[in-house]
């Protein structure tokens, strides 16, 4: 979809520019299908003539329902974002199916500045419900609509 996703420096990474001040900070990218492309790191240094393709692993702590997300007085809270996508795409990655989740937000992309998280759970993209749409369908809706995305997603409520 254009999401990309950064934990730390010992990640394989494909890297662009950032439009920040200060000095650049390396971004990824990830395929329309969630998997990140990366850059490999050889000697401490990156070669971006060396791209791997990897499928992050779930950040779930355990599976959660459609129904769940959705039942009244729930521990769930819904929040809206609106992101507009930079010319490498929106800065997150959809994964999961009925219901998709945020796998992973760059830190310095556009979503993380909407304030988007990791394990939100997707619930509409541009006001057409995706609770019960997998990720390749809802990263094909994003792909192919506006560069500015408004996304209601599903978090739990901290205790």
């Amino acid at each position: 979809m254009g999401p990309r996703t950064a934990d730390n420096a010992s990640k394989n990474e494909k890297a662009t520019t950032s439009s920040c001040v200060g000095p650049a900070k390396p971004r990824l990218r990830s395929s329309s299908d969630g998997n990140i492309y990366t850059r490999r790191t050889v000697g401490g240094r990156s070669s971006s003539s060396s791209l791997t393709l990897s499928s992050p692993k779930s950040v779930l702590k355990r599976p959660v329902s459609t129904e769940e997300l959705i039942t009244p007085g729930g521990p769930y809270i819904k929040k809206t974002f609106t992101i507009v996508g930079d010319a490498v795409g929106w800065g997150f990655v959809v994964r999961g199916q009925k219901p998709c989740y945020i796998q992973a937000v760059e830190p310095f992309g556009p979503a993380a500045a909407a304030g988007m998280k990791v394990r939100q759970f997707v619930v509409s993209v541009n006001g057409l419900n995706v609770l019960d749409l997998d990720y390749r369908t809802v990263s094909h809706l994003i792909l192919t609509g506006p560069k500015t995305v408004v996304m209601e997603v599903m978090e739990e409520m901290d205790h």
